[in-house]
């Protein structure tokens, strides 16, 4: 399914970028251009990458946060 119309981003394709390693939203948005044009796919996309964190990625061990940014 469609979660960015303006850049044809799937719910598959970032549930592949988080599979692959990206863990913040800015960086899928970096990556795919999710949520670049008019933003209205954000809530969605941000919910589906969750979701892919949730079940795609390993379990971290206790205490350990991933970061929701890269720094500059």
């Amino acid at each position: 399914m469609y979660v960015c119309i303006c850049n044809s981003v799937t719910d598959h394709a970032i549930r592949r970028a988080v599979r692959q390693g990206t863990v913040s939203f800015e960086q899928l948005r970096f990556e795919l251009g999710v949520a670049r044009s008019c933003g209205r796919c954000e809530q969605h996309a941000r919910s589906v990458m969750a979701e892919a964190m949730a079940t795609e990625l390993p379990a971290l061990p206790a205490g350990v946060v991933l970061p929701d940014a890269i720094p500059a």
